[in-house]
């Protein structure tokens, strides 16, 4: 993830995942819904890093920074998988 965008979806699929409503989450962190709404749908300039922190662990979720470059692409991890995985084209 690069943007506060992308983010903010990670954080509304998670949500979503785990059969969450927004308000639920949002009362559970202690922000309110229309900044979490606002958030999942990037149309926050900025959301505090204790708001964040609050909605993470209410999803019993976790924020690992990755240096760039290091997590690489689909196109490459589709690449990793195919060399690891050579024999399983879906054909029998």
């Amino acid at each position: 993830m690069q943007t506060l965008q992308e983010l903010g979806e990670a954080v509304a699929a998670r949500r979503k995942q785990l059969g969450l409503k927004q308000g639920d989450v949002a009362a559970m962190a202690g922000v309110t819904a229309e900044s979490l709404s606002r958030f999942e749908r990037g149309r926050s300039a900025e959301f505090g890093t204790r708001k964040l922190l609050a909605v993470l662990a209410v999803l019993g979720a976790e924020l690992n920074v990755t240096a760039q470059n290091q997590a690489g692409n689909l196109d490459e991890l589709r690449r990793e998988r195919a060399q690891t995985l050579p024999n399983q084209t879906g054909a029998t």
